[in-house]
């Protein structure tokens, strides 16, 4: 093996491991009823469905012109996701444990947005069979900026 093999292979170990080091880590989190149906758990590019955007909502918070996303699939439920967001907010999905038409109690998953990033998405809820979901961002120490309508 010659000396340029060597310094590739070294380059390529050296630079593999910054992007391990430095990559941003998920910081997901639910309740304890998160999760019960099927796909929940996984992140929507881990499940066979396609979604499509229903709702969009803008919000300011600390300078930041956010953008929350909720998203559906008549196959596997819903998800959310926020853009050009701080550190200290998060996404939050959440979906209803019953089909009732007047939701009193909900399960949720949430994601933080992590340092180096401006974005973070949720994993899926299943909102099928009459239950319903909502999207809502979360800034601070727990200030509901905005959120989506039920869906």
């Amino acid at each position: 093996m010659g000396i340029r093999t060597i310094t590739r292979v070294v380059g390529l170990f050296i630079s593999t491991s910054l992007a391990f080091a430095t990559a941003a880590q998920a910081a997901p989190f639910n309740s304890p009823g998160y999760p019960n149906y099927p796909y929940e758990g996984r992140y929507p590019e881990s499940t066979p469905c396609r979604y499509n955007l229903q709702q969009s909502k803008k919000a300011t918070w600390a300078g930041s012109n956010i953008t929350l996303k909720y998203f559906y699939s008549g196959q596997c439920g819903s998800f959310a996701r926020i853009d050009n967001a701080p550190p200290y907010c998060k996404v939050y999905l959440d979906r209803t444990r019953s089909s009732n038409p007047n939701p009193s109690s909900w399960d949720y998953v949430g994601e933080t947005v992590d340092p180096g990033i401006n974005f973070a998405y949720t994993k899926v809820g299943n909102n099928l069979s009459g239950r319903l979901s909502r999207a809502a961002l979360v800034c601070g120490t727990g200030t509901v900026v905005t959120r989506t309508n039920w869906y």
